[in-house]
């Protein structure tokens, strides 16, 4: 029964997946995620059913539009298949709970805010506004079927989305323009879903991800030390360990130290 779960979930991820897609085509441009119905950016044929299934319409067009041929980017498929992976190790990890939804919710969110960066260099407000919102109830309220998320309570998370904000703020300042003010709010944000002080750990987390994957971007020569490198896919991928693991990272670290 739980590994039928779990794949449910996964298959539920990569529908997930399909749509975060069009969220992600659309919210840059500021375009509606209703309205009008999937299609076709070369040709603007009207997708059918058919030419929706997640993962399995892109392998079996071979990545080409039924209707022109034209290429369809492998984004598409990446996302939708990792959106069933991700939903699944979720699944796995919490079972059939309220975390369970909460987790989803919060790595729906992330895997948005991951590409738009990567792909555009901004994180819409769209994406982060909500998500503090969400973020601020989830502290506000002792919910006392949260048990396996954190929870870090209103005065942390005020205290963590705070403190992430305006060091944040004042390294944009100081950068002058080396900094976005997108990353600016998603440290907010990152802070007021996991508190104080696992705000720090997101922050390093996602510098050290950040450099490692910058230093092996120029060793590879794909990339040269001049060239900036979008932060906020980094952060968002620091703050999902983080909710999911950082308190056993802290007590580890903490561990060390003593």
């Amino acid at each position: 029964m739980e590994i039928l779960f779990i794949v449910v979930f996964a298959l539920l991820g990569l529908v997930v997946g399909s749509f975060l897609n069009v969220c992600i085509d659309r919210l840059p441009q500021s375009k509606s995620i209703v309205f009008p119905p999937s299609h076709c950016e070369a040709c603007q044929h009207k997708l059918a059913a058919k030419d929706l299934i997640p993962v399995f319409s892109y392998l079996r067009l071979c990545g080409r539009c039924r209707y022109c041929k034209a290429a369809v980017p492998r984004r598409l498929f990446w996302v939708e298949l990792a959106t069933g992976v991700v939903f699944a190790l979720l699944a796995w990890h919490y079972g059939l709970s309220p975390a369970l939804g909460v987790m989803a919710f919060y790595a729906c969110l992330f895997t948005i805010v991951f590409v738009i960066d990567l792909e555009h260099g901004i994180i819409p407000n769209k994406v982060v506004y909500p998500g503090m919102v969400v973020a601020l109830l989830l502290a506000l309220y002792s919910w006392p079927w949260l048990t396996q998320v954190i929870k870090p309570g209103i005065a942390s998370a005020a205290l963590g989305g705070g403190i992430g904000f305006a060091l944040f703020f004042l390294i944009a300042i100081a950068s002058r323009g080396g900094m976005g003010w997108g990353d600016v709010k998603l440290v907010g944000l990152i802070g007021l879903a996991t508190g104080f002080p696992l705000v720090f750990l997101s922050i390093i987390l996602g510098a050290v991800l950040g450099g490692i994957v910058a230093v092996a971007l120029v060793i590879a020569k794909k990339r040269k030390f001049k060239e900036t490198l979008p932060f906020g896919p980094f952060l968002a991928a620091a703050a999902m360990v983080t909710l999911l693991w950082g308190n056993n990272i802290l007590s580890w670290y903490l561990g060390l130290l003593m």
